[in-house]
């Protein structure tokens, strides 16, 4: 991949190796905890093998997805965490939980290396197969190779805070859609050679692991930020809005005015935000979902 893939920033995109920092990754932890469908871990219990769970996460970043979802499964684990990004598997690879939901041992190694290029052979093994906010930056050619791949060895996957393209701002400004829209098309653009997903990516990894005969389950996760979130607003706003520019460069001087007076907004206290995403379950076709 051309792109760092980590905690991938979906939701704040620049297309530049500093969006993915440690400091922004740390700042949207419990948005993105607040935000994930916990439904889903309910269900995934209910089909993991027994005995020692092998678990890869996929562009772990710092390690966020592993300390909210290692104490919510039982049982030994051995979670082996991908990234490109030395500095970031520094950060993640001491963070995990020591114990599991029941008190057992969770153990954590690191591979530095590409996610787009594993395949069943090197999953194999594996029980879970994880990721965050990960989707939207690959290809439909990845993503489909990645579905392949899980499914080929059998494991499950759970792949949560997929941008899926819809923002939500009160107090409303007519401005809103036309940055959305542009900043849709920013997540969509052509990078490195690559046709980046963006928000159409549940969509194709869904369709991708169905037409593979997995069993797809979705849920929602929106970041809901209030008032009491501040900091994570402005880092938002000044990333969602950049990006929009950057597609749309004609948006620039009303841009401009436009981020200002949110910014006013949010370090008033006056700015609320749903930034929509999606989650994924999926169960290999020889595990069903209980009735």
């Amino acid at each position: 991949m051309s792109e760092p893939a980590s905690e991938s920033v979906s939701t704040v995109p620049s297309g530049s190796v500093a969006a993915f920092a440690p400091d922004w990754l740390y700042l949207r932890e419990p948005a993105d905890a607040a935000a994930r469908a916990t439904g889903l871990v309910d269900t995934l219990r209910e089909h993991l093998p027994e005995g020692e769970l092998v678990i890869r996460d996929l562009g772990c970043g710092t390690g966020s997805l592993g300390r909210w979802l290692a104490a919510r499964l039982p049982g030994t684990q051995r979670w082996i965490l991908h990234d490109e990004d030395a500095e970031l598997l520094t950060h993640a690879r001491t963070a995990l939980p020591a114990t599991a939901l029941d008190g057992s041992p969770v153990d954590v190694v690191t591979e530095q290396r590409d996610v787009t290029a594993l395949r069943a052979a090197d999953l194999a093994g594996t029980s879970l197969v994880t990721a965050s906010a990960l989707l939207d930056l690959l290809t439909e050619a990845e993503v489909t190779a990645l579905a392949r791949a899980i499914v080929e060895a059998g494991c499950a996957a759970l792949l949560m805070l997929t941008v899926t393209g819809r923002v939500e701002l009160s107090p409303a400004d007519p401005l809103d859609a036309a940055l959305s829209a542009a900043f849709n098309a920013h997540q969509r653009r052509l990078t490195g050679g690559r046709r980046l997903l963006g928000p159409t990516a549940v969509d194709v990894a869904a369709t991708a692991f169905g037409r593979l005969g997995a069993t797809v389950v979705r849920a929602e996760s929106a970041w809901r930020l209030g008032p009491d979130q501040a900091d994570l607003q402005r880092q938002w706003l000044a990333g969602w809005v950049g990006a929009a520019v950057e597609q749309l460069w004609e948006l620039r001087p009303a841009a401009d005015v436009y981020l200002q007076r949110r910014l006013e907004m949010a370090e008033a206290g006056e700015l609320n935000a749903v930034i929509h995403h999606g989650d994924l379950l999926v169960l290999p076709p020889s595990l069903e979902v209980a009735a």
